[in-house]
């Protein structure tokens, strides 16, 4: 069985990996389930706004010869900054199709077998809307109203982002002022469940049945 590392762009993706991927994954034979901040210096850890930090973290992670062991990536769309070969992907105007093919420039350039990026569609958020549940434990009865009036409008939460101030963070933070990514995001998320959000989010769940596969094989 092969041991995988997952390159998070935060603290919330961290914990989410840790408190619900990693569960969830060793349920399915994988036991050794590690979270990597990306390293923006020699010091500092967490963001994701330069690609070449998440290329050096992901090659110094690769530098063994060995083959026992998967790397991926979660990082969000929103606001990702340029990944290599803009011109295969920039012009296309379908979100999902974009990103899938932003994937694959990524998996060129990193060139490895043992590396299987992915990218959020269009950030962490989405997958909080995959129901009302967590909503329901920590937002006031407005608040409430409000966050299930978007569950119920998308059919799959990975598609909310009609535009840059409607991005799933943006639509939390103008329903709950005080969102707190790290604290309340995990709290939420836990509250939603794995089970239910890989059913509502289409290509998160392909991921995840990527890494299975890839740590299986």
């Amino acid at each position: 069985m092969k041991r995988l590392y997952i390159i998070v762009e935060g603290q919330t993706e961290q914990e989410f990996v840790k408190s619900l991927l990693s569960p969830y994954l060793t349920e399915r034979g994988i036991l050794n389930v590690t979270p990597v901040l990306i390293r923006t210096s020699k010091t500092g850890k967490g963001g994701f706004v330069n690609y070449a930090h998440l290329k050096n973290d992901a090659k110094r992670l690769l530098s063994s010869a060995k083959d026992d062991f998967i790397v991926s990536t979660f990082v969000d769309f929103f606001r990702c900054p340029e990944v290599p070969f803009k011109e295969r992907w920039a012009g296309i105007a379908n979100h999902e199709e974009q990103v899938a093919e932003m994937e694959k420039c990524v998996a060129e350039d990193i060139n490895d077998h043992r590396f299987v990026p992915y990218i959020q569609l269009h950030e962490f958020e989405a997958l909080l809307f995959s129901s009302n549940a967590g909503f329901k434990e920590y937002f006031s009865p407005l608040e409430q109203e409000k966050t299930n009036a978007i569950v119920r409008a998308y059919a799959n939460p990975e598609d909310i982002n009609s535009s840059p101030d409607k991005a799933p963070s943006k639509r939390l933070l103008a329903i709950h002022a005080n969102y707190d990514k790290i604290l309340e995001g995990n709290l939420i998320a836990l509250c939603v469940g794995i089970d239910t959000i890989l059913n509502r989010c289409p290509r998160f769940k392909n991921w995840i049945k990527k890494l299975i596969a890839a740590c299986h094989d």
